[in-house]
């Protein structure tokens, strides 16, 4: 059991460029394989467990497999299958072989999965068997060669393509011709979360998730074990495994983040840090029942999003420090908090390295304390993305006057500390009201029965937007629309009280388990969708008598 200290400390960080041994993949599984080649690195949701000098087996035989196949310094492998041995191998194969992985969301599905396959430009599909029927009617872009992961569940080949099976990955590791990768080169092509739109795959290189890796997770050491339960298709979880990778340390690779068993998780892997608590997770433990041995569990320490009471709260409950800030899939952690920062809604300040600018939408930076844009350049190369593949327009706007515009709104308070509004697709405006999601959000969670909430606008006859909530309740428990709306109604400025309030079992996520309101939103107003106005409650400012 870990004991939370009373002071905090700016996280330290050398923001001089790494070199190729201190960053690139597969430099580090050799080192370590020669240091401490019996020292467990991985184990597995199945049980199964590598050390380091099977992990540099593993890699080996898959990238002398891949080279066979035609693989080289500078393509790309398409991966498509959850967190597991599968995946962990094609990564660090396709890193041995010089190549870029592209991992693909194994929930995606008809255009989005064809959308995602083409974005790669890869010939070389690694497939968990059980998804390969998805691929019926699709357009598969420029493959031509499928690997399976286990043994065959359908008969089913696309038109024009072979189909091998799992033995195709076990290469002569005798064979593996060594490649010269270097810290500028491309180690995996990640799909952003797509909460807004279709995902976009951003081309990152060694650098930016060392970076990534060190800023978010530089409180890992060799001796430390990190409960990788974030998807291999996002960055939080390839910047966690990372993180042990650069360190010597371990990970306990799992699919999925499960509320119900985490903490039996953290135990039973021995887990001491964790890959991220993100959003509304923190807020799903903490309405999780207490438990008498809450406290004793060897997690030391997590990095977590936002901070808020429910952030605070957890750490005390359970007896873990905690990291924060702001991070994205292009970026490397420019934002840094305090470990143990009780700042409400901060996500720190600028690290070392990086310059930040809150701005208008010219691109005209903004006095301290007013909301626009955070816009972010490095000191060094390569640290932030060089754009999206296959995608030069949308590289274009994101790098345009030589900044990286984010699309996430902030304000600066005077002392240099960032707090995050909202995305800028995501913010809501009302009868010349601009309000952010996240405030009404933070609102509605609060209610004992809601388990989860997104906030959205939607769109009226003549131009005018409404506010819309959807909701998920607790465990056995049942949201009345209209009791939620009497408890927002004194907590909440008049114009931001939803009038539309949705009741779901479950809300829509993203891999990052972020709520997805892109669908929400296209849904607008359902016939089950509980209407406040057209119930007769009508909430109005408040009229002051004059003094």
């Amino acid at each position: 059991m870990s004991s939370r200290p009373d002071h905090q400390t700016i996280p330290s960080f050398d923001p001089a460029p790494p070199t190729a041994d201190q960053c690139v993949t597969s430099r580090l599984i050799e080192r370590f394989a020669a240091e401490t080649p019996d020292k467990l690195f991985a184990l597995f949701e199945s049980g199964e467990t590598w050390t380091w000098e099977q992990t540099r087996r593993r890699a080996r035989e898959t990238a002398s497999a891949l080279q066979a196949r035609g693989v080289g310094k500078g393509d790309i492998v398409a991966a498509w299958a959850p967190n597991g041995p599968a995946l962990l191998g094609a990564w660090f194969g396709s890193n041995h072989a010089g190549a870029a992985l592209a991992p693909i969301n194994s929930s995606f599905r008809g255009l989005l999965l064809e959308h995602a396959i083409a974005k790669t430009g890869a010939n070389i599909l690694i497939l968990h068997p059980e998804l390969i029927d998805r691929l019926k009617g699709l357009s598969l872009g420029a493959v031509n060669r499928i690997i399976l992961t286990g043994p065959a569940t359908s008969d089913y080949a696309p038109p024009g393509v072979v189909v091998e099976d799992e033995t195709a990955l076990i290469g002569d590791p005798d064979q593996y011709e060594q490649v010269d990768s270097q810290p500028w080169d491309t180690p995996v092509i990640i799909f952003t979360s797509g909460t807004t739109g279709p995902s976009k795959a951003v081309i990152t290189s060694y650098v930016q998730e060392w970076t990534t890796a060190v800023v978010t997770y530089g409180y890992m050491v060799q001796s430390d074990r990190m409960l990788v339960n974030l998807p291999m298709f996002h960055v939080g979880g390839i910047a966690a495994i990372t993180a042990a990778l650069q360190c010597g340390g371990s990970i306990a690779l799992f699919e999925s983040f499960d509320t119900r068993r985490f903490w039996d998780l953290i135990r039973k892997t021995e887990s001491t840090v964790c890959s991220g608590l993100i959003g509304a997770l923190t807020t799903f433990l903490m309405k999780e029942p207490p438990r008498e041995d809450d406290a004793h569990n060897p997690l030391r320490m997590v990095t977590l999003s936002p901070i808020n009471e429910d952030t605070v709260a957890l750490a005390r409950r359970f007896g873990f420090d905690y990291l924060s800030g702001f991070n994205m899939t292009e970026a490397s952690g420019p934002l840094i908090c305090a470990v143990n920062d009780q700042v409400m809604r901060s996500c720190g300040r600028a690290r070392e390295g990086i310059e930040c600018r809150i701005v208008d939408a010219f691109d005209n930076e903004l006095p301290h304390g007013e909301a626009g844009e955070l816009v972010i350049r490095s000191d060094n190369p390569w640290v932030l993305t060089r754009g999206y593949l296959g995608d030069p327009q949308a590289t274009a706007d994101a790098w345009r006057n030589g900044w990286f515009h984010t699309g996430d709104l902030m304000r600066r308070d005077a002392d240099g500390c960032f707090f995050f509004i909202d995305r800028k697709k995501d913010a809501i405006r009302r009868r010349g009201e601009n309000m952010s999601s996240l405030e009404i959000e933070l609102e509605v969670d609060a209610h004992p029965l809601v388990r989860e909430a997104a906030a959205y606008g939607v769109d009226l006859p003549g131009g005018e937007q409404e506010v819309m909530v959807a909701v998920a309740p607790v465990d056995g428990a049942e949201i009345d629309p209209q009791a939620l709306i009497e408890f927002l109604i004194p907590r909440m400025t008049h114009f931001m009280v939803p009038r539309y309030v949705r009741v779901e079992p479950a809300l829509p996520k993203t891999p990052s388990n972020k709520v997805q309101k892109t669908g929400l939103r296209a849904d607008g107003v359902t016939s089950a969708t509980f209407d406040r106005e057209a119930a007769g409650i009508v909430v109005r400012r408040q009229k002051l008598t004059s003094a």
